[in-house]
């Protein structure tokens, strides 16, 4: 297993979803929840690629490449939340927040922009085992075919 592809595509996830998200803020469609929670796509790419990239690379072990897996989400996800906390930090902080269609994630006012930010963590992370664990299965069983043709 290479750490070099697991920061690669967990960079790329948090690039995509940037740029996503500046898409919908300029667009003013942040308060769309299904467009926000359409992110997930972005972590099934860089996962999806990480989990490919090792298996090409003959990197055998289902622990391998579940670990492969979360660590690049992971990435993706710390990277993209120390962004938002700039980002939310520059535009005023828990006022913005509470003026923001985003605190319904929460369902109520948030008092700090560090509190949101760390459920959102906790949040990325419940999503990251989940992603890993089934693209994990998917693969499982592409693998299992391809050594068989062998």
């Amino acid at each position: 297993m290479k750490f070099k592809r697991e920061l690669t595509n967990g960079i790329l996830i948090f690039v995509l979803m940037g740029i996503y998200f500046l898409i919908m803020e300029s667009a003013k469609l942040s308060h769309i929840f299904y467009l926000r929670i359409f992110n997930i796509v972005f972590v099934i790419y860089g996962v999806n690629r990480t989990i490919k990239g090792n298996y090409e690379a003959g990197v055998r072990g289902y622990f391998t490449h579940l670990m492969g897996a979360m660590m690049t989400s992971m990435i993706g996800a710390v990277l993209s939340i120390a962004a938002l906390l700039v980002y939310l930090k520059s535009k005023g902080g828990a006022g913005y927040l509470n003026d923001h269609p985003m605190r319904y994630i929460f369902g109520s006012e948030t008092t700090s922009v560090e509190y949101f930010c760390i459920g959102l963590f906790f949040e990325a992370a419940a999503a990251s085992l989940a992603v890993s664990f089934c693209l994990m299965q998917y693969w499982k069983d592409k693998v299992e075919v391809i050594n068989k043709v062998d």
